[in-house]
């Protein structure tokens, strides 16, 4: 079977370059099991995740308004408020620096090149 990726212009898979964070509101999410889910399934795609790339809010248990409801509820958490914070420049910072440096460098993950048989320099043992 074969598998067609999206690439980027360095014959990267497409998300190669580019910073990811997650933001989990309502009620009862479980924020950071949601995030270690997220967060790990973005990285697989390519994105970069910097320090403290989630952030949330969940308000109290059981039924009831999810954040930003009435236009009021949470807005004013002040661990919602640091958390998002950090997370918003963490990832400006972060997507900077992959601006600058011209994102993550192509050499050994380049998928054409590996279906060609480039091994990027590493030796291909006769044993296998």
């Amino acid at each position: 079977m074969v598998i067609r990726a999206r690439l980027n212009q360095a014959g990267q898979y497409a998300y190669y370059g580019r910073a990811g964070g997650c933001i989990i509101t309502g009620n009862e999410d479980g924020i950071k099991h949601c995030a270690m889910n997220i967060l790990y399934s973005l990285q697989h795609l390519g994105y970069v995740i910097p320090p403290q790339a989630d952030a949330g809010w969940i308000g109290e248990a059981g039924p009831g308004p999810s954040y930003g409801d009435d236009g009021k509820v949470g807005l004013d958490n002040e661990f919602t408020q640091r958390n998002t914070t950090f997370m918003t420049w963490n990832l400006l910072h972060l997507a900077r620096m992959l601006k600058d440096a011209g994102g993550i460098p192509a050499h050994g993950n380049q998928r054409p090149a590996w279906d060609k048989g480039e091994r990027f320099d590493h030796p291909n043992p006769e044993y296998r």
